[in-house]
């Protein structure tokens, strides 16, 4: 069986980095005051952030099913058995549950995964499927991997700003008013579906801490196993603020210097609801069969 990889744009990855990696990218629409962009494509980090910090009205949606199924089509066109599709978490998007419901046209050809991860979790997924396929796995048994491993990640993120919160109707007004005048650094997590609050700091410097000594924890209790053979990725994200990023990098890689790294820029379509300024930390155990 000839199986493809494919994944979406909220990844973090983008089209040279996915015809490198030899797997299938569909990318995630903006939207910027009506008119739709995709990213990667049409849609720069720079462009993205000006019209967010610049008052335009920006938001997203998911790829319309037509792009979808034609992409899926093209696969097989190419020669392809089966697909092992790997969007971002259910609890995030929508994505994921119209896939799953338009891939029951291809009778069991399309596997769509449910793993509950997004951006440098859901990045290292989709290495991790690629490298089953080369073993010969097909997309079923990919699937049932991936999703058994679904809790096995963690995500901490701060913010610099509360607006793309309260925009979003994920905090009241009056919660966002009362944050930004005590200059509140929300830390949020991700353990499982959805975007949960998890402390609330006064400022980013603080924020940090709380986030270095919650993924420590994680390692200590959650990952306890893994992270005593050394079988953690660490992860770093950010939305726009790259030079602060690579600060935050340096120091996540002194706390855990026994694991490997990888940074990638959240995608455009999650800076969207978080805007910009913000850092993330996480981590990823190793998929044993993927090994």
């Amino acid at each position: 069986m000839k199986t493809a990889v494919m994944t979406d744009t909220n990844s973090g990855i983008m089209k040279a980095e996915a015809d490198s990696m030899g797997i299938f990218l569909i990318p995630m629409p903006v939207i910027i005051n009506d008119e739709t962009h995709y990213e990667g494509i049409d849609l720069t980090e720079t462009s993205f952030y000006e019209s967010l910090t610049g008052g335009k009205n920006v938001s997203t949606s998911q790829p319309s099913p037509g792009d979808l199924m034609d992409l899926w089509d093209d696969i097989f066109e190419q020669g392809y058995d089966e697909i092992i599709h790997i969007p971002m978490s259910s609890g995030l998007s929508a994505s994921c549950s119209t896939a799953i419901s338009l891939s029951d046209d291809y009778d069991g050809k399309v596997q769509v995964v449910n793993n509950q991860r997004i951006s440098v979790t859901m990045r290292q997924s989709v290495i991790d499927a690629k490298a089953l396929a080369d073993k010969g796995k097909n997309a079923e048994e990919i699937k049932d991997i991936l999703e058994a491993h679904k809790m096995d990640s963690s995500i901490y993120i701060t913010l610099e700003t509360l607006k793309y919160l309260k925009k979003g109707g994920r905090i009241t007004p009056a919660a966002a008013a009362i944050g930004t005048m005590l200059k509140l650094n929300p830390v949020l997590q991700i353990q499982g579906e959805k975007l949960d609050a998890f402390a609330k700091a006064r400022g980013k410097s603080s924020a940090k801490k709380i986030m270095l000594k919650a993924m420590k924890d994680d390692c200590d209790n959650r990952f306890k196993d893994y992270a005593q053979q050394g079988k953690l990725h660490m992860e770093v994200a950010y939305t726009g603020n790259e030079e602060e990023a690579r600060e935050w990098a340096e120091a996540v890689k002194e706390a855990f210097p026994q694991y490997d790294f990888h940074m990638d820029p959240l995608s455009l379509s999650v800076a969207c609801h978080i805007g910009y300024g913000s850092l993330a930390i996480a981590v990823s155990a190793y998929v044993p069969e993927a090994e």
